[in-house]
């Protein structure tokens, strides 16, 4: 599914948290250990999709804001996190004030800005002097499985399968928190298994979003890439990786 879509994402609010809503749960609390925020902190969650990482904030006493360029995931987000400030919106433009947050992160979300140091800039202006700003997403593709199963649907839709881009790459994310003059706190790679539990959770989760006649057509081809994954009780284990990069803001 197109990543910078925002009405194809607010279509798929609910099922995306049901399927993938906790896979990145690993890098937050990289994130969040590294930058030794604590119960009180103000953690703005830029790209915050279902709120699946408001509700971890929640649950550990911080307190919560997010934006998402998808008015159908914003809404869904405040049903599970109603006391989090949560606007629609971009990274390229966020609606707070100078110094509002101790953190501010954006996981898996970044990389779809206009301007991606633009963008880090703007992460950078809302948080308070000597906080952290965090960014983190997928690892090159060789470090995942489901880079198999997507460029077999790309080939099978004679399609080329997407290179990584430079935030996937070893350095690229700390090269990014340089670059907007940050100093590097904590960088590094999380291991992310993501595992379905039959054929039809399989299908859902790598083609979320696309209409019933798609997956229909699609699903032999998604079931046969992912047969070396493919677990003794009829699921799935799939091993992927995200990176991750922490910075502190000047004084």
């Amino acid at each position: 599914m197109n990543g910078a879509d925002p009405d194809r994402w607010s279509a798929v609010a609910e099922s995306w948290s049901q399927l993938w809503g906790e896979f990145a749960a690993p890098a937050w609390d990289a994130v969040l250990t590294a930058a030794a925020v604590g119960p009180d902190a103000r953690v703005l969650d830029v790209g915050c999709g279902a709120g699946d990482l408001l509700a971890h904030l929640a649950r550990r006493g911080m307190s919560a804001a997010g934006i998402d360029p998808a008015p159908g995931m914003v809404a869904y987000a405040r049903t599970r996190v109603p006391g989090a400030d949560l606007r629609v919106g971009t990274a390229d433009h966020l609606p707070w004030p100078d110094a509002g947050f101790d953190l501010a992160v954006s996981v898996n979300a970044l990389q779809f800005a206009e301007d991606t140091l633009a963008a880090l800039g703007e992460l950078i202006r809302v948080t308070v002097p000597a906080g952290h700003v965090a960014v983190a997403n997928w690892a090159e593709r060789d470090r995942n499985d489901l880079t198999v199963i997507e460029d077999a649907v790309a080939r099978a839709a004679d399609e080329e399968p997407l290179p990584d881009g430079e935030l996937r790459l070893p350095g690229g994310l700390e090269e990014l928190l340089h670059d907007g003059g940050l100093t590097l706190v904590a960088a590094g790679i999380v291991e992310l298994p993501w595992r379905a539990a039959d054929d039809d959770t399989l299908i859902r989760g790598v083609l979320l979003g696309e209409d019933p006649a798609t997956m229909a057509e699609t699903a032999p081809t998604v079931i046969a890439a992912a047969r070396p994954f493919r677990t003794p009780d009829g699921g799935y284990a799939l091993g992927n990786a995200f990176r991750y990069a922490v910075g502190r803001t000047a004084r």
